[in-house]
């Protein structure tokens, strides 16, 4: 894939995102179908004078897992997968999946486990502030976005801001726009979500938001926070569809009392929500509120990356809270469920209008 978009993704990743420099060590994995990626990421890192250490999985090896481990290889992370992760300075991750459906027969009791099995090594990777993760285009992204291949690559690469003529400048012209936003929702105690089939309060009192701006996903494009945990009151509908764990999750409606979930459905996906819900104690309860807005992102994808940054949607996930929000809840499962408010849809601090209808009311927050 000779495209020149992917020369300026790798430099992005490398110089903005990561901050990579002389000596660095750098873990860089993804998936074979993200090749092309992989190598002008390798390159760059070289050129700046870091270390990397590839790591790439062949199409089939998750499947493999699932139908060959033995009960002990889901009891702890591996030494050697430890030792690579507590050596590396950062982290470069690059999701490029050939079938979105191959973990669609797994248990997904087993994916728990799994993620359970490794939350301290990610903890460890999240704490150290050093890490990026993107996607690279392949057919079944494409498939999943009922898009070409090559009219998936623009969409892609247009959410990624590549199509300007300085990738950089416009992630930190971004930064300075949410910057605004961050201070507004920081100075309110109470946030309000309506819109259809959804009325839900929820208090972020003392709580800090995060300015997210291409530092840790790519694309990005949205302010987010841990809100209180026992607050949450109401229901809410998540109209935007998901492909998670290998199956489709849409039509996910939460009831919630003093912050846990207490009734969930789903139109397509209820097994999948249950084992989620159900994982531990955590996981009722909210980890995340997060608010898009990147609008050069047209529409859902069934890519969480992609949809919840989308701007004019806001996404509250069940489970894992971050520190760096002054959040507490713990869990295993960290989801993202999204809400489209750009129909009908307000968006309220303390009262006080913010957005209406997927674009925002005082804050000049573009594409």
């Amino acid at each position: 894939m000779h495209d020149p978009r992917l020369e300026k993704l790798a430099r992005v990743l490398v110089d903005y995102s990561l901050a990579a420099g002389e000596g660095d060590n750098v873990v860089v994995s993804g998936g074979v179908a993200a090749e092309p990626l992989l190598k002008r990421v390798y390159a760059r890192l070289l050129q700046v004078g870091a270390v990397p250490f590839t790591q790439v999985a062949l199409s089939g090896m998750q499947e493999l897992y699932f139908e060959n481990a033995r009960d002990y290889h889901y009891d702890r992370t591996p030494k050697l997968t430890r030792a690579v992760y507590d050596a590396a300075d950062g982290f470069i991750s690059i999701m490029a999946p050939t079938n979105t459906r191959a973990l669609a027969g797994v248990d997904p009791a087993m994916q728990q486990r799994l993620g359970k099995r490794d939350r301290e090594l990610m903890d460890a990777v999240i704490s150290r502030d050093r890490w990026i993760l993107t996607l690279f285009p392949t057919e079944a992204l494409a498939q999943e976005s009922d898009l070409s291949l090559t009219a998936y690559e623009d969409f892609a690469f247009a959410a990624m801001g590549l199509d300007e003529k300085d990738p950089v400048a416009f992630w930190q012209n971004k930064s300075r726009e949410q910057e605004k936003l961050k201070k507004r929702l920081e100075e309110a105690r109470e946030i309000r979500l309506v819109g259809p089939e959804t009325d839900l309060t929820l208090s972020v009192a003392g709580r800090t938001f995060i300015n997210s701006a291409g530092r840790h996903n790519m694309p990005c494009g949205e302010v987010f926070t841990g809100p209180v945990e026992d607050s949450a009151s109401g229901h809410v509908y998540f109209g935007v569809p998901a492909t998670a764990g290998g199956r489709d999750v849409s039509g996910v409606r939460l009831t919630f009392e003093a912050g846990k979930v207490m009734e969930a459905t789903a139109e397509k996906g209820q097994e999948y929500l249950d084992a989620m819900l159900d994982a531990d104690a955590g996981a009722r309860y909210l980890g995340e509120l997060g608010i898009g807005t990147n609008y050069h992102i047209p529409r859902a994808s069934k890519s969480i990356l992609f949809d919840e940054k989308l701007g004019g949607t806001v996404h509250l996930a069940v489970g894992r809270s971050y520190e760096t929000t002054g959040g507490k809840n713990e869990s295993s499962v960290h989801w993202d469920l999204i809400t489209d408010l750009r129909e009908g849809g307000e968006l309220y601090a303390d009262g006080e209008l913010i957005q209406k209808n997927g674009r925002f009311v005082g804050f000049d927050i573009g594409g």
